[in-house]
């Protein structure tokens, strides 16, 4: 049997969370990264890494997958379209070895549901340009996965929040701010969910699959702010009107869509137990960590 070997076109936060659990079990891990110091970095900590962005596909592509059991793609989509499919459908068509594919998508895809529940089975209709370019970056995996037998998965993110990256850390450097849109909720999915729940898809492949990755509380972001606050024991920030409040376009853009998002199927059919079934107690487990 072949040693398993995870290749990641890029390593981000979930991606990397995922990759060094698998590491810490003796996997080989492989990825892509965009500057020369990155890759030393990267290979300093036991990863081959491997130079590639738009414009600069991997060098040489069948040695660098050579091997590879698991691919994870965790790079968005451009203005041109995906970057990984762009420049290497045809290398991974040809992978032999390739036991399991995940591709990282966002829930973004089904755009604005007015607060009403999603399944995988909702019709997608998103709303924004980055929307937009995930919907077609889905559909190049899943052909990817019809026209040659790449055992696609997809998974649609929530919003990704863990040690580091969650509202404990907006409080700590004084950055986090209480916007109030009457109705308005959000998604989301402790890091560590995520990557039980590729695991848990390893474990089971269904190729072609797509999986909604969410928890079981749909919340006002103000409200997790507040629970924070409380944690650490702060005041928290004035409650500001979205339309008074001051953000960045990309910050407002979020708040064009309300949608709450079902998490059924990877229970059911994964069997995945979420260690956070809501942000108190992600938040709960940062505080005591010590994170």
């Amino acid at each position: 049997m072949t040693d398993p070997r995870l290749f990641v076109f890029g390593p981000g936060y979930s991606a990397r969370v995922f990759a060094d659990g698998l590491r810490a079990e003796g996997w080989r891990i492989a990825a892509t990264c965009r500057s020369a110091e990155k890759k030393a970095e990267l290979e300093a900590q036991g990863i081959e890494a491997f130079l590639f962005e738009r414009g600069r596909p991997l060098a040489d592509a069948q040695a660098a997958l050579a091997g590879t059991t698991h691919l994870l793609v965790s790079i968005p989509p451009d203005g041109k379209g995906d970057p990984v499919l762009d420049q290497h459908a045809g290398d991974l068509a040809d992978l032999r070895t390739l036991e399991w594919a995940g591709y990282l998508s966002t829930t973004g895809v089904y755009g604005d549901t007015a607060g009403a529940w999603v399944s995988e089975a909702a019709w997608l209709r998103p709303t924004g340009e980055r929307q937009k370019r995930r919907v077609e970056a889905e559909r190049g995996w899943l052909n990817l996965y019809r026209q040659y037998g790449v055992p696609m998965h997809l998974f649609r993110l929530a919003g990704i929040y863990g040690p580091g990256r969650s509202a404990i850390d907006s409080v700590r450097d004084g950055i986090a701010k209480r916007v109030d849109k009457p109705g308005q909720v959000f998604c989301r999915i402790h890091v560590d969910d995520i990557a039980n729940t590729l695991r848990a898809s390893m474990a089971r492949p269904t190729l072609g699959a797509v999986y909604n990755v969410a928890d079981d509380l749909p919340s006002p972001s103000h409200e997790v702010v507040d629970y924070a606050c409380r944690l650490l024991g702060v005041e928290p920030p004035p409650l500001v009107p979205f339309d008074q409040a001051e953000m960045s376009p990309m910050a407002a853009s979020f708040y064009a869509d309300c949608r709450r998002v079902k998490n059924d199927r990877i229970k059911r059919q994964l069997g995945v137990t979420l260690a956070y079934p809501d942000y108190r107690a992600g938040l709960d487990a940062q505080l005591a960590a010590g994170l």
